[in-house]
């Protein structure tokens, strides 16, 4: 407004704000994915009221089937979760048990759904995995809250980063972001260990902070191995290695991993580089190589921390820990 008003004194506000949403336009319109054909547009009206995005936003999850948003946000004196609408619309939001959130993940039955979050705090409701009613409620806690560790029994996290909880209730948690333990866990839908793969190192199957895991339609389990710079692939019932992916992150390691509604595609956070990268997903068999298909470069200092995809119309949201704020994205 004051660098407008400054070019020209006769300007009313008005005239400015219209100004303002041009330049957005032109913006959106010349953002293209690597000088190809746009795949996504930024919306730019979500959300609706973005002045409730008070801490940093940290990770975000959809629930594709309510049409809700969940945001996870940390700092002091502000709501833990943030609850949106599709449209934008803020809805609510809660904050009890939660310390700082880390990832978060909405998992829908037939009958309910339910909010899971990793909690890295260091205090009384750190290192746990747990799982919230849409209203947040607790329901489950998975962890000994306040104490990080390695056991399985009982069942013990150090900062684990995220979750990915399969229709069946099976769960995967990739632990952990920075602490004693780099490891991927699968869980029954009883909380019991199905097999666990990982240590610290740079080796076939080792990681150097797993920090964002999901699961594709063809029983392969992806996971972003941050600081090795690579995404290594298992097979979601042996635990068997199946391959891994480098060459697209000689820059940047990846962050979060997300298949797109269709899974064509594979939609990869890059934090220091403030970038979205699209990569071609294998079909079943060989992982081979990674093929990046587009790219979009976010505004400087962004930092997208992890993403999440509405899976029934393909929107993808981005949790950008650098903006604060989560945007997001529409496919065209």
């Amino acid at each position: 407004l004051s660098t407008a008003l400054s070019l020209d004194p006769t300007l009313t506000e008005f005239d400015c704000y219209i100004l303002y949403f041009q330049v957005l336009k032109a913006y959106d319109h010349f953002s293209r994915w690597k000088g190809e054909q746009q795949m996504y547009k930024l919306d730019i009206g979500w959300p609706k009221t973005p002045e409730h995005f008070t801490g940093q936003t940290f990770c975000v999850a959809v629930d594709s089937l309510h049409g809700l948003v969940y945001v996870g946000q940390r700092g002091d004196n502000v709501p833990k979760v943030l609850v949106f609408s599709e449209e934008g619309y803020f809805l609510h939001s809660w904050n009890d048990t939660v310390e700082m959130p880390h990832g978060i993940f909405v998992w829908n039955t037939a009958i309910d759904s339910s909010v899971w979050i990793t909690d890295v705090g260091t205090g009384k409701y750190g290192h746990t995995v747990k799982q919230y009613s849409p209203l947040g409620k607790l329901l489950q806690v998975l962890g000994t809250p306040g104490n990080a560790g390695s056991s399985l029994i009982p069942l013990q996290f150090d900062q684990p980063a995220e979750i990915f909880v399969e229709e069946s209730g099976e769960i995967y948690v990739v632990d952990g972001d920075g602490g004693m333990n780099n490891r991927l866990l699968k869980l029954s839908n009883d909380y019991k260990e199905i097999w666990l793969t990982g240590t610290n190192g740079t080796g076939i199957g080792q990681f150097k902070i797993p920090h964002s895991v999901t699961v594709d339609a063809f029983g392969r389990v992806w996971v972003a191995d941050r600081d090795n710079k690579r995404i290594q692939v298992f097979d979601k019932v042996t635990g068997e290695w199946l391959g891994s992916w480098s060459s697209c992150f000689s820059e940047d390691g990846p962050y979060s991993v997300r298949f797109t509604a269709d899974y064509k595609y594979l939609i990869v956070a890059q934090l220091n580089i403030n970038r979205l990268a699209i990569l071609a997903a294998p079909p079943v068999g060989s992982i081979g190589d990674c093929v990046m298909v587009h790219s979009v470069q976010l505004a400087d200092e962004t930092k997208p921390h992890l993403v999440d995809v509405d899976m029934r119309s393909g929107a993808v949201y981005v949790a950008e820990i650098g903006a604060q704020q989560v945007q997001k994205y529409i496919p065209l």
